[in-house]
């Protein structure tokens, strides 16, 4: 399976889209809040990465799905 099939179907075992969303939303808050040491603040920010990088899988997945109709569709209208 290519990275670009894996992505399409959903990170797998990950949260869902609105899991990682809400927890991204989260650590973005407390890192705006400040108050947390420097060794915090780059944990919460190497976690703010990784769910970022989960949601995004999620939306290339998306787009995947939306364009394999699309092109489905196109291709039964133009024969």
């Amino acid at each position: 399976m290519t990275d670009a099939e894996k992505r399409a179907s959903g990170p797998g075992d990950g949260p869902s889209y609105e899991q990682a969303r809400a927890e991204l939303a989260s650590v973005v808050e407390r890192l705006e809040a400040g108050g947390t040491s420097l060794e915090e603040s780059l944990a919460l920010w190497e976690r703010g990465e990784r769910l970022a990088e989960i949601c995004q899988g999620w939306l290339d997945g998306a787009r995947q799905r939306i364009d394999a109709v699309r092109q489905a569709r196109e291709s039964a209208t133009s024969t």
